[in-house]
């Protein structure tokens, strides 16, 4: 099977890629240096000489604040470059495979999202990504997989800002009153080979196991982190309420999604989310420059 990853060079696309070329499947692996979505002409040349029986596409324009003003530019990744690309996957007989998020959601629920429950995002990066899906689900044969909290190994995210933080400082505040669940990219990765696997299609939900606020995962970072000898100044974090951390777009109070649907196509169970975040951190002590 020949598996074309966009945004391959990006948090997630790098488990992806890794993870493809052990399963000894054709990789196309392709950065945004090797390929610009946002380019229609260079999309629609690129597919129509690589051939790629399945498309993984970790592109995304993931600044959920900046959006709210790079309005254009939000869309143009995450609705109009995915209408594209599905479109022209279909022209060719290829499938894809689209990540997508728990900002699809309002946040007003008190049970995990499940994946025909309805959509309401609160800003323009969700809105865009909502969009997005739609074009992907215009096509039959495609897969949406939503995932939540994503942090890895590879480039920026929550767990290394704490780590870097708590280095600088002795107290850390972090917002309380926002619960969903870590998701470490490698087990996203690996539930995306089990879908390339079974081939389904539709919308599916994936995430760590477990719920925490963004205070209970920060407190968690550093627990791991002393026992593990990353250097650790902060002695504390403080709760406060996202009243007290204004940010250009609302985020979902609550954003864990039910991840039953998903489960039954996976060869292990889905891990706790601390599990996960212990084994990312051990892989980060061995990798200083990742």
């Amino acid at each position: 099977m020949r598996v074309m990853v966009t945004g391959a060079g990006g948090q997630l696309g790098k488990d992806v890629v890794g993870m493809l070329r052990g399963q000894h499947w054709d990789t196309l692996a392709l950065g945004r240096n090797e390929l610009d979505l946002t380019d229609t002409a260079k999309l629609r040349e690129t597919l129509e000489r690589l051939q790629p029986d399945w498309i993984v596409n970790c592109a995304a324009w993931t600044a959920v604040d900046a959006a709210e003003k790079e309005v254009s530019l939000a869309y143009a990744v995450n609705r109009d470059a995915v209408r594209d690309l599905a479109s022209c996957a279909a022209a060719l007989g290829s499938r894809l495979l689209h990540v997508s998020t728990d900002f699809v959601f309002s946040g007003q629920a008190r049970a995990p999202y499940r994946e025909e429950d309805e959509t309401g995002p609160l800003g323009v990066y969700g809105l865009s990504k909502r969009e997005g899906e739609l074009e992907v689900l215009s096509h039959p044969g495609n897969i949406v997989l939503r995932t939540s909290w994503l942090y890895g190994v590879h480039g920026g995210n929550f767990v290394k800002t704490m780590l870097r933080l708590a280095e600088e400082r002795e107290e850390l505040r972090v917002v309380c009153d926002q619960v969903g669940s870590p998701t470490w990219s490698r087990d996203l990765a690996g539930a995306m080979i089990e879908l390339l696997r079974h081939q389904p299609s539709g919308i599916y939900h994936y995430a760590n196991r477990g719920e925490t606020s963004w205070h209970g995962f920060a407190e968690a970072i550093l627990d791991e982190a002393r026992e593990l000898g990353f250097p650790v100044r902060a002695r504390r974090v403080v709760p406060i309420p996202s009243s007290e951390y204004p940010t250009p777009a609302v985020r979902p109070a609550y954003s864990v999604l039910a991840t039953e649907k998903i489960e039954t196509l996976l060869s292990e169970p889905v891990r706790h989310w601390r599990t996960a975040l212990h084994l990312m951190l051990e892989e980060l002590k061995q990798c200083p420059d990742c």
